[in-house]
């Protein structure tokens, strides 16, 4: 397996892609936080669909956390057996 340097040809040091997946994860449970604090304000009608909105912040958040935890440690694919 070979591994990705992390300085380019120019020099330059790239950030690796994990922080990406943790920024988003980061972003993702804070907008949730804010939105669930914020309660909800306006026609009932609406209330499902701002609970749906909410709790798939709060999973889009685990899951890229989790995605962010197995990159940062090497684990980039999944083999499954047959």
């Amino acid at each position: 397996m070979e591994e990705q340097s992390s300085v380019t040809n120019k020099g330059e040091v790239r950030v690796g892609v994990e922080w990406g997946w943790a920024t988003a994860s980061v972003a993702q449970l804070g907008w949730g936080i804010r939105a669930y604090r914020k309660g909800y304000a306006g026609d009932g009608r609406f209330m499902p669909f701002k609970a749906f909105a909410v709790a798939s912040l709060f999973v889009g958040a685990a899951t890229t956390a989790a995605v962010s935890a197995l990159k940062a440690s090497g684990i980039n694919k999944v083999a499954l057996s047959s």
